[in-house]
């Protein structure tokens, strides 16, 4: 009875140590707290950016309209506001600008008339720009001109600053005026372009400095002195006397 007692102590409290946790596993527990607490804060950090960025993408800047100009209603269609893609009008941007166009014929007073427009100090007339058979050619490449023209984008030596307020040019019916007229005239229409037509009443003078102007292209110069360029009676009977086979008559106080 006492063995059978002493044997039933032993199997009951022969408890065995428990083994202890190798290295390896605590290195892995280390190292997967390790990979989450920098996910963690990684997550974070992406939250915080993304927040601070949507906050500066918001910010938009409110271009203040420009006040409506003290004219006629019937003239709002012909004032315009160019925004031009080479340069920035800056403190002009509010300036109107109007669009016109010379239409004219050769040795007309188109040159003098420019001229005088050209002497005004935001007036920009660019000359004869269809004068090149390329920009000419058909009703798109003039499209793209005039576009580049209106919008303040073309460079010349009549080009003025950002303040223009009057830009156009010289065009003649001879230079794809007149074979593309129905694009052309719809291009006025919807962009407001006025347009100017200036002719010479006295078709004999024209005559006279078209002749004096084939002259002077042909023949050397006299004392440098252009002779299709006449501004007094003298010179108008210049060509009379030098070439009287070209004036079957005299002409008197044209």
């Amino acid at each position: 009875m006492a063995e059978d007692l002493c044997s039933f102590t032993k199997d009951t409290f022969n408890l065995k140590s428990p083994k202890k946790s190798p290295l390896v596993l605590r290195m892995l527990v280390l190292v997967f707290v390790m990979v989450c607490g920098v996910y963690i804060c990684s997550v974070c950090v992406k939250q915080i950016s993304a927040r601070t960025k949507s906050e500066f993408l918001n910010v938009q800047v409110i271009e203040r309209p420009c006040p409506v100009p003290n004219i006629e209603p019937w003239e709002i269609p012909y004032v315009h506001y160019p925004k031009p893609k080479t340069y920035s009008r800056a403190e002009c941007a509010c300036n109107p600008v109007r669009y016109f166009a010379i239409l004219s014929m050769q040795r007309s007073g188109s040159g003098w008339f420019e001229t005088l427009l050209n002497n005004h100090t935001n007036i920009s007339s660019n000359g004869e720009v269809f004068s090149v058979k390329v920009r000419r050619s058909n009703a798109s490449t003039i499209v793209e001109t005039l576009d580049k023209i209106y919008n303040l984008d073309w460079f010349s030596s009549a080009s003025k600053n950002e303040c223009t307020a009057a830009v156009g040019l010289k065009w003649m019916l001879n230079q794809g005026l007149l074979q593309h007229h129905e694009e052309i005239a719809e291009y006025f229409r919807t962009r407001g372009v006025s347009a100017i037509f200036l002719f010479r009443r006295n078709q004999l003078r024209r005559m006279i400095s078209v002749l004096a102007n084939s002259y002077d292209r042909n023949a050397k110069l006299l004392n440098g002195t252009h002779k299709s360029h006449v501004h007094s009676p003298h010179e108008v009977s210049f060509p009379l006397t030098s070439h009287p086979s070209l004036f079957k008559c005299k002409f008197l106080n044209l």
